[in-house]
């Protein structure tokens, strides 16, 4: 069997050495790259299934990079490594196509646990035939988590791994009360801080999204989670 290919971008040695290591020592076959101006390069010629970009790196910061490798291969997973919690940069870092983030300091256990969870995912929705009669309905929206797409008359919203687990969470409880814990259980495996974080930014995007109906909305139930209402 073929080892999973990572393509792993960091510029401090003593960690990049540890994770490269560990990587290995479970079967990945890792390339490391500890400058960002020769990514792209090593992207096309390593042709990974996974990149784990640091965000701070010389010459070129993984934000950008994600962008430029997001161009070539739409819909390869994205890890950012970083010591970066603000919303604003975990905005930047989905909107640059990130699918995961990961503060720094991380145990290996939760990256290879991340690591392995965006790839079934990947596995998942290739494997599947994706069949455009699939949508589920949502008010004006169709919602086709097999395409990893939200659509809205004649526009097409893709959507990122965890935006669809978030919508076919929050679609499966239409109308109801989802608690918090249980998203986070489901999405990230567990209900961290930083998770729960994640999870807030990810709730904004999906607002921002269905916004083109006033019908959904999406409306927190402090202490609890969210209720998805959908008017009829």
């Amino acid at each position: 069997m073929d080892k999973i290919k990572v393509l792993y971008v960091e510029d401090e040695p003593f960690l990049a050495k540890i994770v490269k290591e560990s990587l290995e020592s479970r079967d990945f076959s890792v390339k490391l790259i500890e400058d960002g101006a020769e990514v792209i390069a090593g992207f096309q010629q390593f042709s990974p299934q996974i990149c784990i970009l640091d965000v701070m790196l010389p010459n070129q910061d993984g934000f950008s990079l994600a962008e430029e490798i997001r161009q070539i291969d739409p819909a390869i997973p994205i890890i950012f490594l970083t010591a970066k919690v603000q919303t604003e940069d975990l905005l930047k870092g989905f909107h640059s196509g990130g699918n995961d983030y990961i503060k720094k300091p991380f145990s290996m256990e939760e990256l290879i646990a991340r690591i392995n969870n965006l790839l079934k995912l990947v596995q998942t929705s290739t494997s599947l035939e994706k069949d455009p009669g699939q949508a589920i309905l949502l008010g004006k929206f169709s919602f086709l988590p097999l395409k990893y797409e939200l659509r809205f008359e004649e526009e097409v919203r893709k959507l990122s791994h965890r935006e669809t687990q978030l919508l076919q969470i929050l679609a499966d409880h239409k109308n109801t009360a989802v608690e918090r814990k249980e998203i986070l259980q489901k999405v990230w495996g567990d209900d961290s801080f930083f998770n729960s974080r994640n999870l807030d930014v990810y709730i904004t995007r999906l607002r921002d999204f269905l916004k083109k109906d006033d019908s959904v909305k999406i409306i927190t139930l402090k202490g609890i989670g969210y209720h998805f209402v959908i008017e009829e």
